[in-house]
């Protein structure tokens, strides 16, 4: 089993049994905070079998409509998951939280939303260590930040920021039903879903942000077009690396278009010979490469 499908079974979960225990509490209890949870479990749920459809699909072999395969499938549903908790996720909780401002209600038994926020934080904690782990293990030397940016992998990133969402929303659920029974001040309750919804609706955003591009056509990273451009250059009958146009097909497929200057003296049965060793090193260099286009140019005129 790959690491991703790992983090996202792992998630899930941990998320059916957090939601029915979230929920129970909600419904015993009457808090808003308790429920708006519920639904954020239930939809981090939801979005672990969209991230597992998706990775799938992503297999599906090329066809004649789908010449370079469906790995982009993986990027869709990515984008799928950010929408669903931004109208799911965040709507939800977002109106839970202004009815409950509006119409307050008192919380009874605070003791079942204590307790099932402290299995809630177990749960989804193993669940978030793991995807940091395995975070850890696919981000290299870089920083986080670059590594979310430049990341062609979106399902462990995803499932890194709902568990994140997850572990900030307990904190303030709990805090939420603290303020109530301490100060008996009934909307700090109805305040705590907001807040949820906002947080919700924050990682909704980033999480939409991050997966258009690789949705719409993202290159491959630096490094990896550097690595391609250097490959050509040692090649003795290539004078010139004009341009390299790369695109992330899937996370584990790049497309590569490059154009390169041969040398005058190369005859066109060579010349077969030195783009078929292009192909050969540029994919044994990096497994991710699994279409390689050589486009031809004359070398530059001179006076």
């Amino acid at each position: 089993m790959s690491g991703s499908k790992k983090v996202v079974i792992a998630a899930m979960c941990g998320n059916i049994l957090i939601a029915i225990t979230k929920f129970v509490a909600a419904t015993v209890t009457g808090s808003s905070a308790m429920l708006s949870e519920g639904i954020h479990s239930l939809v981090d749920t939801g979005n672990g079998v969209l991230l597992l459809h998706g990775m799938k699909r992503a297999k599906t072999p090329p066809n004649e409509r789908f010449p370079f395969g469906h790995g982009k499938e993986v990027y869709f549903w990515a984008f799928a998951v950010a929408i669903l908790i931004f109208a799911l996720g965040a709507g939800i909780s977002l109106y839970e939280g202004v009815m409950h401002l509006r119409h307050p209600e008192p919380i009874s038994n605070p003791l079942i939303n204590y307790i099932v926020l402290g299995l809630a934080m177990v749960f989804e904690g193993t669940a978030w260590s793991i995807a940091l782990k395995e975070f850890r293990r696919t981000k290299g030397g870089r920083g986080y930040v670059e590594a979310i940016s430049r990341g062609k992998d979106p399902t462990t990133f995803v499932v890194l920021f709902e568990d994140s969402a997850a572990m900030l929303g307990l904190l303030v659920a709990l805090l939420g039903v603290l303020l109530t029974q301490v100060t008996g001040l009934l909307w700090f309750d109805g305040l705590a879903s907001i807040l949820i919804g906002l947080i919700l609706a924050g990682t909704a955003c980033w999480l939409a942000y991050e997966t258009k591009g690789l949705l719409i056509g993202e290159a491959a990273n630096p490094k990896v077009v550097a690595g391609i451009r250097r490959a050509a250059l040692s090649m003795p009958s290539i004078e010139a690396v004009n341009e390299v146009l790369t695109m992330h097909m899937g996370p584990d497929f790049i497309l590569v278009n490059i154009s390169v200057t041969f040398s005058p003296t190369l005859g066109t049965h060579r010349l077969e010979s030195v783009i078929a060793e292009l192909d050969r090193t540029l994919k044994a260099q990096d497994p991710r490469i699994k279409r390689v286009f050589v486009e031809a140019e004359a070398p530059a005129a001179t006076d």
